[in-house]
């Protein structure tokens, strides 16, 4: 499965991680002139924006990424278009679909449940959610419009926002909202456009630019749109006759004891904020984020100290070197794997510091996250 439709599917199923947004970036181009609207500051705008209700809705949106990942041997390319079918009540149904060769993937969630359903595999894996995870509009948060509305909120007190004026998107109008990141900020990231719907305030495309290119490098937009009240049905799901039906076992993370909680938070570090901040993990947390963990091989049967098996281990690391640049500092030794709008440094121990900035600032982050 391709980054970015795991990243979708991982999203509406309350199980993908926001800071990484960056990766799902769209703005197909649009037919049509821009449309004629009344004038609208940028502070006013952005207020909109995170201020405006989630309507209920229906539509496809096409993700795309142009972000210069290294070719990784025996690995399926990470680049190209996706697309996917979308639906939310604008409470707390939200639906993903995909149609590919080996038949539809889907990803359900109506605030007391998620679902993800694979009918290669004919499985379907079923997610109770707890009362800490069922909070109002939980899952359209889970919407990729609310990514947009996500980011803009995260980067508005570190940029310089104009409006640039307006666009027609799926067919309906639309201010260009553009953030710019202060002097400040560093960041490999020029500029993020936000296309945002003249009626419902809703960010109906959204595109990140690097410095030195014109084209975006990561793309994500709405193709076509209906707002409006969607089925109830659609929020739910059952298995298919056969189908195999896996339930995980509960997150125990409110079982833990005194001190246990704080440990297993010191896994994951957020240094930074705004255009320059980068996320450092370790452990396990590092191969998942791969894709690599978990496999089922005998050589996993022992994870070492980080609760990474040796087998997954080893295989990360002979990716690393065959793609990764050798880096060396207070840190300590790693590899830095480079994109057009970011990086990865990840160390020899185990640890892993991402973010849509310069090498120095993913070293700083490590240094910071000790």
């Amino acid at each position: 499965m391709r980054a970015s439709r795991k990243a979708l599917i991982g999203a509406v199923s309350g199980t993908a991680v926001g800071a990484i947004g960056l990766g799902l970036l769209a703005m197909p181009a649009t037919a049509g002139g821009a449309p004629e609207l009344p004038d609208v500051s940028a502070p006013e705008l952005v207020s909109s924006v995170l201020t405006a209700d989630m309507p209920a809705l229906a539509g496809t949106v096409e993700v795309e990424n142009n972000l210069g990942l290294p070719d990784i041997p025996g690995q399926q390319s990470m680049l190209g278009t996706e697309s996917a079918r979308v639906y939310t009540d604008g409470k707390q149904g939200a639906r993903v679909s995909f149609e590919q060769d080996t038949g539809e993937q889907i990803a359900v969630s109506n605030g007391n449940k998620a679902w993800f359903w694979d009918a290669a595999s004919q499985r379907v894996t079923e997610y109770s959610l707890h009362e800490k995870q069922r909070k109002p509009k939980d899952a359209t948060k889970d919407n990729p419009a609310e990514l947009a509305r996500s980011l803009v909120d995260k980067l508005n007190e570190t940029s310089e926002v104009r409006v640039d004026g307006t666009a027609r998107v799926a067919d309906r109008a639309a201010y260009d909202l553009v953030l710019t990141p202060k002097p400040t900020e560093r960041t490999l990231l020029r500029e993020v456009r936000v296309a945002v719907d003249a009626e419902t305030r809703l960010p109906l495309r959204l595109a990140a630019f690097a410095n030195g290119s014109t084209e975006p490098v990561a793309q994500l937009s709405f193709t076509d749109l209906t707002i409006g009240a969607q089925p109830a049905d659609l929020f739910t799901f059952t298995p298919p006759a056969g189908a195999e039906v896996v339930r995980p076992e509960p997150n125990k993370q409110r079982d833990r004891k005194p001190g246990e909680q704080e440990a297993a938070m010191a896994d994951s570090s957020v240094i930074g904020d705004g255009w320059d901040t980068a996320l450092v993990l370790r452990g396990k947390e590092l191969l998942n984020s791969m894709g690599m963990a978990d496999q089922g091989r005998p050589d996993q049967d022992k994870p070492d100290q980080s609760g990474v098996g040796p087998g997954a281990e080893a295989d990360a690391r002979q990716m690393l070197e065959q793609v990764g640049e050798k880096v060396t500092g207070s840190f300590g030794s790693g590899r830095l794997i480079s994109t057009n709008v970011g990086g990865a440094l990840i160390t020899d121990d185990g640890r892993i510091a991402v973010g849509a900035v310069p090498k120095q600032v993913l070293i700083e982050a490590l240094e910071q996250a000790k």
